[in-house]
């Protein structure tokens, strides 16, 4: 990566992490705080048959992985635009 400054170089860095820090709070309130924390209340709640608090914590944490992996892609190639440092399409 050709950065033009050391200014641009700090901004990307600090975009990226800013990113996965709020990516990484999602999969935690998702999979610990609802999986385990919340269980009780959520477990009052049907879906597809089962207690929602059970259905978070044994399939909906890693659903919500798979999509965040997928929201980080989009994010990261748009970041990669902006800063002018996308991989080329060659």
């Amino acid at each position: 990566m050709a950065f033009k400054t050391k200014e641009q170089a700090a901004a990307y860095w600090k975009a990226n992490i800013r990113l996965m820090l709020t990516l990484l709070a999602v999969w935690f309130v998702v999979s610990y705080g609802f999986g385990i924390l919340l269980v009780d209340l959520l477990d009052q709640v049907r879906f597809f048959g089962f207690k929602l608090g059970f259905w978070f914590s044994q399939q909906g944490s890693i659903y919500t992985f798979v999509v965040l992996i997928f929201v980080y892609v989009a994010r990261m190639n748009k970041l990669d635009r902006d800063f002018g440092v996308q991989e080329d399409d060659s």
